[in-house]
Protein backbone atom coordinates (compact mmCIF):
# COMPACT_ATOMS: atom_id res chain seq x y z
CA UNK A 1 0.00 0.00 0.00
CA UNK A 2 1.29 3.53 -0.81
CA UNK A 3 1.75 5.65 2.11
CA UNK A 4 -0.90 7.76 3.32
CA UNK A 5 -3.37 5.55 1.15
CA UNK A 6 -6.08 3.82 2.95
CA UNK A 7 -8.98 1.63 2.02
CA UNK A 8 -11.81 4.71 2.17
CA UNK A 9 -9.10 6.56 -0.21
CA UNK A 10 -8.73 4.11 -2.67
CA UNK A 11 -12.83 3.02 -2.78
CA UNK A 12 -13.03 6.70 -3.44
CA UNK A 13 -10.66 6.69 -6.17
CA UNK A 14 -12.30 4.28 -7.72
CA UNK A 15 -15.35 6.02 -7.64
CA UNK A 16 -14.77 9.28 -7.86
CA UNK A 17 -12.24 10.70 -10.75
CA UNK A 18 -10.55 13.46 -9.40
CA UNK A 19 -7.25 15.09 -10.73
CA UNK A 20 -5.46 15.53 -6.96
CA UNK A 21 -2.68 13.77 -7.32
CA UNK A 22 -0.04 16.58 -5.75
CA UNK A 23 -2.68 16.95 -2.81
CA UNK A 24 -1.48 15.71 0.65
CA UNK A 25 -1.82 12.42 2.05
CA UNK A 26 -4.30 13.59 5.13
CA UNK A 27 -6.29 16.10 2.96
CA UNK A 28 -6.79 13.06 0.41
CA UNK A 29 -7.34 10.75 3.36
CA UNK A 30 -9.98 13.46 4.71
CA UNK A 31 -11.81 14.08 1.25
CA UNK A 32 -12.35 10.39 1.21
CA UNK A 33 -13.96 9.82 4.04
CA UNK A 34 -16.21 12.58 3.80
CA UNK A 35 -17.00 12.01 0.61
CA UNK A 36 -18.06 8.16 1.30
CA UNK A 37 -19.80 9.48 4.27
CA UNK A 38 -21.60 11.91 1.56
CA UNK A 39 -22.86 8.90 -0.84
CA UNK A 40 -23.71 6.71 1.98
CA UNK A 41 -25.91 9.18 3.86
CA UNK A 42 -27.23 10.68 0.50
CA UNK A 43 -27.95 7.14 -0.66
CA UNK A 44 -29.76 6.26 2.46
CA UNK A 45 -31.65 9.35 1.97
CA UNK A 46 -33.03 8.88 -1.73
CA UNK A 47 -34.26 5.51 -0.37
CA UNK A 48 -36.40 6.78 1.75
CA UNK A 49 -37.26 9.49 -1.10
CA UNK A 50 -38.00 6.23 -3.23
CA UNK A 51 -41.14 5.45 -0.74
CA UNK A 52 -42.40 9.08 0.25
CA UNK A 53 -42.88 9.58 -3.42
CA UNK A 54 -45.65 12.48 -3.94
CA UNK A 55 -45.43 11.36 -7.82
CA UNK A 56 -46.34 7.45 -7.19
CA UNK A 57 -46.41 6.20 -3.28
CA UNK A 58 -48.42 8.37 -2.04
CA UNK A 59 -51.25 8.76 -4.21
CA UNK A 60 -51.09 5.37 -4.31
CA UNK A 61 -51.72 5.27 -0.54
CA UNK A 62 -54.63 7.71 -0.33
CA UNK A 63 -56.27 5.88 -3.22
CA UNK A 64 -55.82 2.54 -0.31
CA UNK A 65 -57.22 4.48 2.56
CA UNK A 66 -60.22 5.92 0.13
CA UNK A 67 -59.08 9.85 0.97
CA UNK A 68 -61.12 12.50 -1.66
CA UNK A 69 -59.08 13.12 -4.79
CA UNK A 70 -58.49 16.14 -3.19
CA UNK A 71 -55.69 15.45 -1.23
CA UNK A 72 -54.13 13.79 -3.89
CA UNK A 73 -53.78 17.14 -5.83
CA UNK A 74 -52.34 18.92 -2.82
CA UNK A 75 -49.38 16.61 -2.46
CA UNK A 76 -46.44 17.74 -4.76
CA UNK A 77 -47.22 21.02 -4.14
CA UNK A 78 -47.17 20.49 -0.49
CA UNK A 79 -43.68 18.47 -0.77
CA UNK A 80 -42.03 20.60 -3.03
CA UNK A 81 -42.60 23.89 -1.95
CA UNK A 82 -42.40 23.51 1.58
CA UNK A 83 -39.04 22.52 1.41
CA UNK A 84 -37.85 25.22 -0.25
CA UNK A 85 -39.49 28.08 1.00
CA UNK A 86 -38.55 28.64 4.50
CA UNK A 87 -34.74 28.60 3.66
CA UNK A 88 -33.90 32.08 3.07
CA UNK A 89 -35.49 33.14 6.44
CA UNK A 90 -33.13 29.72 7.28
CA UNK A 91 -29.86 31.16 6.05
CA UNK A 92 -28.73 33.69 8.93
CA UNK A 93 -29.10 30.89 11.46
CA UNK A 94 -27.27 28.62 9.37
CA UNK A 95 -24.43 30.57 9.04
CA UNK A 96 -24.25 31.79 12.89
CA UNK A 97 -23.65 27.76 13.57
CA UNK A 98 -19.75 26.55 12.99
CA UNK A 99 -21.04 22.83 12.53
CA UNK A 100 -23.70 22.60 10.10
CA UNK A 101 -23.43 18.75 10.06
CA UNK A 102 -26.18 18.84 12.62
CA UNK A 103 -28.63 20.63 11.21
CA UNK A 104 -28.80 18.43 8.60
CA UNK A 105 -28.86 15.31 11.15
CA UNK A 106 -32.17 17.35 12.81
CA UNK A 107 -33.95 17.45 9.76
CA UNK A 108 -33.13 14.08 8.87
CA UNK A 109 -34.53 13.10 12.10
CA UNK A 110 -37.69 15.09 11.24
CA UNK A 111 -38.10 13.25 8.01
CA UNK A 112 -37.85 9.75 9.82
CA UNK A 113 -40.68 10.78 12.05
CA UNK A 114 -43.24 12.18 9.79
CA UNK A 115 -42.27 9.13 7.46
CA UNK A 116 -43.11 6.62 10.18
CA UNK A 117 -46.49 9.10 11.16
CA UNK A 118 -47.12 8.25 7.17
CA UNK A 119 -46.91 4.64 8.16
CA UNK A 120 -48.60 4.45 11.01
CA UNK A 121 -51.97 6.56 9.56
CA UNK A 122 -51.74 4.17 6.59
CA UNK A 123 -52.26 1.24 9.11
CA UNK A 124 -55.03 3.17 10.83
CA UNK A 125 -57.06 5.70 8.90
CA UNK A 126 -59.22 6.01 5.98
CA UNK A 127 -61.00 8.92 4.09
CA UNK A 128 -61.08 12.25 5.41
CA UNK A 129 -58.48 11.94 8.44
CA UNK A 130 -56.14 9.61 6.31
CA UNK A 131 -56.29 12.54 3.79
CA UNK A 132 -55.61 14.88 6.30
CA UNK A 133 -52.88 13.08 7.83
CA UNK A 134 -50.97 12.39 5.11
CA UNK A 135 -50.61 15.97 3.71
CA UNK A 136 -50.06 17.46 7.60
CA UNK A 137 -47.34 15.21 7.66
CA UNK A 138 -45.66 15.33 3.70
CA UNK A 139 -45.90 19.45 5.12
CA UNK A 140 -43.92 18.33 8.56
CA UNK A 141 -41.08 16.28 6.14
CA UNK A 142 -40.91 18.95 3.95
CA UNK A 143 -39.98 21.44 6.45
CA UNK A 144 -37.48 18.97 8.28
CA UNK A 145 -36.19 18.21 4.84
CA UNK A 146 -35.59 22.17 4.18
CA UNK A 147 -32.89 22.00 6.69
CA UNK A 148 -31.01 18.94 4.69
CA UNK A 149 -31.33 21.13 1.53
CA UNK A 150 -29.69 23.83 3.02
CA UNK A 151 -26.93 22.63 5.09
CA UNK A 152 -26.42 19.55 2.86
CA UNK A 153 -25.00 21.62 -0.10
CA UNK A 154 -22.99 23.83 1.79
CA UNK A 155 -20.99 20.91 3.88
CA UNK A 156 -20.66 19.09 0.99
CA UNK A 157 -19.25 22.16 -0.72
CA UNK A 158 -16.98 22.55 2.19
CA UNK A 159 -15.71 19.21 2.25
CA UNK A 160 -15.29 18.12 -1.30
CA UNK A 161 -13.73 19.36 -3.89
CA UNK A 162 -14.93 21.41 -7.06
CA UNK A 163 -15.12 18.69 -10.18
CA UNK A 164 -16.26 16.09 -7.54
CA UNK A 165 -19.36 17.20 -6.01
CA UNK A 166 -21.28 16.28 -8.75
CA UNK A 167 -20.36 12.70 -9.19
CA UNK A 168 -20.59 12.66 -4.91
CA UNK A 169 -24.41 13.52 -6.35
CA UNK A 170 -24.88 11.24 -9.17
CA UNK A 171 -23.58 8.34 -7.16
CA UNK A 172 -25.70 8.82 -4.21
CA UNK A 173 -28.88 8.51 -7.20
CA UNK A 174 -27.12 5.33 -8.88
CA UNK A 175 -27.39 3.43 -5.44
CA UNK A 176 -30.95 4.50 -4.25
CA UNK A 177 -32.02 3.31 -7.92
CA UNK A 178 -30.99 0.11 -7.60
CA UNK A 179 -32.50 -0.44 -5.05
CA UNK A 180 -35.64 1.44 -5.97
CA UNK A 181 -35.65 -1.28 -8.70
CA UNK A 182 -35.65 -4.11 -6.26
CA UNK A 183 -38.45 -2.11 -4.25
CA UNK A 184 -40.51 -1.81 -7.50
CA UNK A 185 -40.00 -5.15 -8.69
CA UNK A 186 -41.51 -6.34 -4.96
CA UNK A 187 -44.47 -4.37 -5.56
CA UNK A 188 -45.24 -5.30 -8.93
CA UNK A 189 -44.96 -8.97 -8.44
CA UNK A 190 -46.49 -9.15 -4.74
CA UNK A 191 -49.07 -6.44 -5.49
CA UNK A 192 -51.82 -8.14 -6.66
CA UNK A 193 -54.87 -6.16 -8.27
CA UNK A 194 -56.03 -4.34 -5.12
CA UNK A 195 -54.45 -1.86 -3.09
CA UNK A 196 -53.28 -2.95 0.61
CA UNK A 197 -52.72 0.03 2.88
CA UNK A 198 -50.29 -2.71 5.01
CA UNK A 199 -47.94 -3.13 2.62
CA UNK A 200 -47.59 0.24 2.08
CA UNK A 201 -46.97 1.24 5.66
CA UNK A 202 -44.48 -1.54 5.64
CA UNK A 203 -42.77 0.47 3.07
CA UNK A 204 -42.83 3.59 4.99
CA UNK A 205 -41.97 1.81 8.04
CA UNK A 206 -38.78 0.83 6.54
CA UNK A 207 -37.91 4.64 5.02
CA UNK A 208 -38.00 5.91 8.19
CA UNK A 209 -35.80 3.88 9.31
CA UNK A 210 -33.20 4.48 6.10
CA UNK A 211 -33.33 8.43 7.71
CA UNK A 212 -32.31 7.06 10.92
CA UNK A 213 -28.96 5.17 9.76
CA UNK A 214 -28.30 7.93 7.38
CA UNK A 215 -28.14 10.77 10.34
CA UNK A 216 -26.27 7.95 12.07
CA UNK A 217 -23.73 8.19 8.85
CA UNK A 218 -23.73 12.26 8.24
CA UNK A 219 -22.62 13.07 11.86
CA UNK A 220 -19.58 11.33 11.31
CA UNK A 221 -18.23 13.87 8.42
CA UNK A 222 -15.54 16.29 9.50
CA UNK A 223 -16.22 19.68 8.90
CA UNK A 224 -13.22 22.15 8.52
CA UNK A 225 -12.84 24.77 11.13
CA UNK A 226 -14.47 28.04 10.31
CA UNK A 227 -15.91 31.04 11.98
CA UNK A 228 -19.15 31.48 12.32
CA UNK A 229 -20.95 34.78 11.05
CA UNK A 230 -21.95 37.30 13.92
CA UNK A 231 -25.99 38.13 14.11
CA UNK A 232 -25.08 42.00 14.34
CA UNK A 233 -23.35 41.40 11.04
CA UNK A 234 -26.10 39.75 8.93
CA UNK A 235 -28.76 42.07 6.91
CA UNK A 236 -32.08 40.44 7.87
CA UNK A 237 -33.02 38.10 5.58
CA UNK A 238 -35.74 39.67 3.31
CA UNK A 239 -33.13 42.61 2.26
CA UNK A 240 -30.59 40.05 1.38
CA UNK A 241 -32.87 38.37 -0.94
CA UNK A 242 -33.92 41.27 -2.94
CA UNK A 243 -30.31 42.45 -3.04
CA UNK A 244 -28.84 39.19 -4.49
CA UNK A 245 -32.13 38.57 -6.72
CA UNK A 246 -32.06 42.57 -7.61
CA UNK A 247 -27.89 42.89 -8.17
CA UNK A 248 -26.91 39.39 -9.10
CA UNK A 249 -27.42 38.90 -12.94
CA UNK A 250 -26.08 35.63 -13.18
CA UNK A 251 -27.71 33.88 -10.12
CA UNK A 252 -31.25 35.23 -10.94
CA UNK A 253 -30.81 34.35 -14.47
CA UNK A 254 -30.35 30.95 -12.66
CA UNK A 255 -33.43 31.26 -10.50
CA UNK A 256 -35.54 32.02 -13.78
CA UNK A 257 -34.25 29.03 -15.64
CA UNK A 258 -34.36 26.42 -12.86
CA UNK A 259 -38.22 27.75 -12.40
CA UNK A 260 -38.93 26.76 -16.01
CA UNK A 261 -37.36 23.25 -15.78
CA UNK A 262 -40.40 22.32 -13.56
CA UNK A 263 -41.09 21.25 -16.71
CA UNK A 264 -39.58 17.29 -15.71
CA UNK A 265 -40.82 17.66 -11.74
CA UNK A 266 -44.45 18.75 -12.27
CA UNK A 267 -45.38 16.44 -15.57
CA UNK A 268 -44.99 13.35 -14.48
CA UNK A 269 -48.21 12.89 -12.10
CA UNK A 270 -49.79 13.67 -14.77
CA UNK A 271 -49.08 10.99 -16.65
CA UNK A 272 -49.34 8.68 -13.61
CA UNK A 273 -53.01 9.97 -13.29
CA UNK A 274 -53.69 9.49 -16.79
CA UNK A 275 -52.23 5.33 -16.54
CA UNK A 276 -54.22 4.71 -13.51
CA UNK A 277 -57.17 6.12 -15.29
CA UNK A 278 -56.52 3.44 -18.13
CA UNK A 279 -55.29 0.57 -16.24
CA UNK A 280 -56.88 0.69 -12.83
CA UNK A 281 -55.52 1.39 -9.00
CA UNK A 282 -54.30 -1.84 -8.38
CA UNK A 283 -51.22 -1.88 -6.34
CA UNK A 284 -49.45 -4.15 -8.81
CA UNK A 285 -49.81 -1.18 -10.92
CA UNK A 286 -47.81 1.14 -8.73
CA UNK A 287 -44.28 -1.07 -9.74
CA UNK A 288 -43.68 -0.53 -12.89
CA UNK A 289 -43.86 3.45 -11.88
CA UNK A 290 -41.32 2.83 -8.81
CA UNK A 291 -38.97 0.68 -11.42
CA UNK A 292 -38.94 3.05 -13.57
CA UNK A 293 -37.88 5.72 -11.15
CA UNK A 294 -35.34 3.54 -9.79
CA UNK A 295 -34.20 2.91 -13.11
CA UNK A 296 -33.44 6.39 -14.21
CA UNK A 297 -31.64 6.95 -10.81
CA UNK A 298 -29.96 4.01 -11.95
CA UNK A 299 -28.55 4.72 -15.42
CA UNK A 300 -28.67 8.43 -15.13
CA UNK A 301 -27.28 8.99 -11.53
CA UNK A 302 -23.41 8.39 -12.41
CA UNK A 303 -23.34 9.39 -16.10
CA UNK A 304 -25.24 12.15 -15.18
CA UNK A 305 -23.00 13.39 -12.00
CA UNK A 306 -19.91 13.29 -14.36
CA UNK A 307 -21.58 15.22 -17.06
CA UNK A 308 -22.59 17.85 -14.38
CA UNK A 309 -18.94 18.39 -13.02
CA UNK A 310 -18.12 19.08 -16.89
CA UNK A 311 -21.19 21.78 -17.74
CA UNK A 312 -23.61 21.52 -15.39
CA UNK A 313 -24.80 24.35 -17.62
CA UNK A 314 -25.47 22.15 -20.83
CA UNK A 315 -27.21 19.12 -18.70
CA UNK A 316 -29.91 21.42 -17.69
CA UNK A 317 -30.25 22.45 -21.50
CA UNK A 318 -30.65 19.30 -22.20
CA UNK A 319 -32.67 17.57 -19.88
CA UNK A 320 -35.17 20.58 -20.14
CA UNK A 321 -35.51 20.27 -23.88
CA UNK A 322 -35.76 16.77 -23.98
CA UNK A 323 -38.52 16.74 -21.22
CA UNK A 324 -40.59 18.88 -23.37
CA UNK A 325 -40.51 17.25 -26.31
CA UNK A 326 -40.96 13.78 -24.60
CA UNK A 327 -44.34 15.09 -23.21
CA UNK A 328 -45.47 15.79 -26.76
CA UNK A 329 -44.80 12.36 -28.19
CA UNK A 330 -46.74 11.23 -25.55
CA UNK A 331 -49.50 13.50 -25.78
CA UNK A 332 -49.23 12.36 -29.58
CA UNK A 333 -49.60 8.78 -28.92
CA UNK A 334 -52.21 9.53 -26.17
CA UNK A 335 -54.55 11.20 -28.89
CA UNK A 336 -54.50 8.04 -30.77
CA UNK A 337 -57.38 5.49 -29.39
CA UNK A 338 -55.16 2.19 -30.01
CA UNK A 339 -52.06 3.71 -28.37
CA UNK A 340 -53.40 4.97 -24.92
CA UNK A 341 -54.81 1.30 -24.57
CA UNK A 342 -51.55 0.09 -24.68
CA UNK A 343 -50.90 -0.13 -20.76
CA UNK A 344 -46.99 0.65 -20.65
CA UNK A 345 -46.74 3.85 -22.44
CA UNK A 346 -47.80 5.43 -19.32
CA UNK A 347 -44.48 3.96 -17.09
CA UNK A 348 -42.69 4.11 -20.39
CA UNK A 349 -43.12 7.94 -20.87
CA UNK A 350 -42.63 8.25 -16.82
CA UNK A 351 -39.31 6.44 -17.08
CA UNK A 352 -37.80 8.57 -19.77
CA UNK A 353 -39.45 11.58 -17.88
CA UNK A 354 -37.60 10.56 -14.81
CA UNK A 355 -34.47 10.31 -16.43
CA UNK A 356 -34.25 13.33 -17.20
CA UNK A 357 -35.48 15.03 -14.28
CA UNK A 358 -32.68 13.12 -12.84
CA UNK A 359 -30.15 14.85 -14.93
CA UNK A 360 -32.42 18.34 -14.17
CA UNK A 361 -31.88 18.15 -10.49
CA UNK A 362 -28.38 16.67 -10.42
CA UNK A 363 -27.38 19.63 -12.97
CA UNK A 364 -29.06 22.17 -10.83
CA UNK A 365 -27.65 20.68 -7.34
CA UNK A 366 -24.06 20.91 -8.89
CA UNK A 367 -24.56 24.16 -10.61
CA UNK A 368 -25.47 26.27 -7.91
CA UNK A 369 -22.91 24.92 -5.37
CA UNK A 370 -20.12 25.64 -8.17
CA UNK A 371 -21.31 29.16 -8.91
CA UNK A 372 -21.43 30.52 -5.68
CA UNK A 373 -17.79 31.15 -3.57
CA UNK A 374 -16.99 30.19 0.00
CA UNK A 375 -18.89 33.12 1.12
CA UNK A 376 -22.19 32.66 -0.77
CA UNK A 377 -23.03 29.52 -1.14
CA UNK A 378 -25.27 29.39 1.61
CA UNK A 379 -27.22 32.45 0.36
CA UNK A 380 -27.66 30.87 -3.08
CA UNK A 381 -28.96 27.85 -2.03
CA UNK A 382 -31.28 29.52 0.25
CA UNK A 383 -32.48 32.26 -1.29
CA UNK A 384 -33.02 30.55 -4.95
CA UNK A 385 -34.98 27.74 -3.33
CA UNK A 386 -37.04 30.06 -1.35
CA UNK A 387 -37.82 31.62 -4.62
CA UNK A 388 -38.49 28.20 -5.88
CA UNK A 389 -41.04 27.79 -3.54
CA UNK A 390 -42.58 30.75 -4.06
CA UNK A 391 -42.80 29.96 -8.41
CA UNK A 392 -43.63 26.26 -8.03
CA UNK A 393 -47.01 26.67 -5.84
CA UNK A 394 -47.59 29.59 -9.00
CA UNK A 395 -46.74 27.11 -11.27
CA UNK A 396 -48.49 23.78 -9.87
CA UNK A 397 -51.63 26.75 -9.54
CA UNK A 398 -51.92 26.57 -12.91
CA UNK A 399 -51.30 23.32 -14.42
CA UNK A 400 -53.47 22.41 -11.50
CA UNK A 401 -56.06 24.42 -12.88
CA UNK A 402 -55.43 23.84 -16.24
CA UNK A 403 -55.74 19.65 -14.89
CA UNK A 404 -59.24 20.68 -14.03
CA UNK A 405 -60.05 21.02 -18.03
CA UNK A 406 -57.68 17.61 -18.93
CA UNK A 407 -54.51 16.78 -17.95
CA UNK A 408 -53.44 16.90 -21.42
CA UNK A 409 -54.00 20.87 -21.03
CA UNK A 410 -51.85 21.27 -17.97
CA UNK A 411 -48.87 18.77 -20.06
CA UNK A 412 -48.75 21.31 -23.02
CA UNK A 413 -48.55 24.11 -20.45
CA UNK A 414 -45.43 22.48 -18.88
CA UNK A 415 -44.20 21.50 -21.95
CA UNK A 416 -44.01 25.01 -23.50
CA UNK A 417 -42.67 26.09 -20.07
CA UNK A 418 -39.70 23.67 -20.65
CA UNK A 419 -38.65 24.92 -24.30
CA UNK A 420 -38.62 28.92 -22.34
CA UNK A 421 -36.23 27.18 -20.27
CA UNK A 422 -34.06 26.04 -22.90
CA UNK A 423 -33.21 29.62 -24.19
CA UNK A 424 -33.01 30.88 -20.80
CA UNK A 425 -30.80 28.04 -19.56
CA UNK A 426 -28.53 28.15 -22.85
CA UNK A 427 -27.95 31.94 -21.98
CA UNK A 428 -26.31 31.54 -18.16
CA UNK A 429 -22.63 31.34 -17.61
CA UNK A 430 -20.38 28.41 -17.53
CA UNK A 431 -19.36 27.51 -14.16
CA UNK A 432 -18.26 23.98 -13.71
CA UNK A 433 -14.63 22.65 -14.87
CA UNK A 434 -15.29 21.97 -18.68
Amino acid sequence: MREGVTTAVRVYQRLVRAERSDQPPEEQRATARNGLRHVVANTLQALGDQAVNAKTVLPWLLASVSAPALFTGLLVPVRESLSMLPQAALAPWVQRRAARRWLWVWGAAGQAAATAGMALTAATLEGWAAGVAVVALVAVFSLARSLNSLAGKDVLGRTVPKGERGQINGLSTLFSGAVAVTVGVGIRVLGGDDVSPVVLAALLGAAALAWVLALVVYAGIKEPPTEPAEAEDQDPWVRTSWHLLRDDAPFRRFVVARALLLVSALSPPFVVTLGAREGGLGLSGLGPFVIAQGVASLVGGRAFGRWADRSSRTLMVVGAGLASLLILGFLALYAVPAARGFAYLYPATYLLLALTHTGVRVARKTYVVDMAGEDRRTDYVAVSNSAMGVLLLAAGAVSSGLAHIGETWALVFLAALGLVGVLVARSLPEVSRG
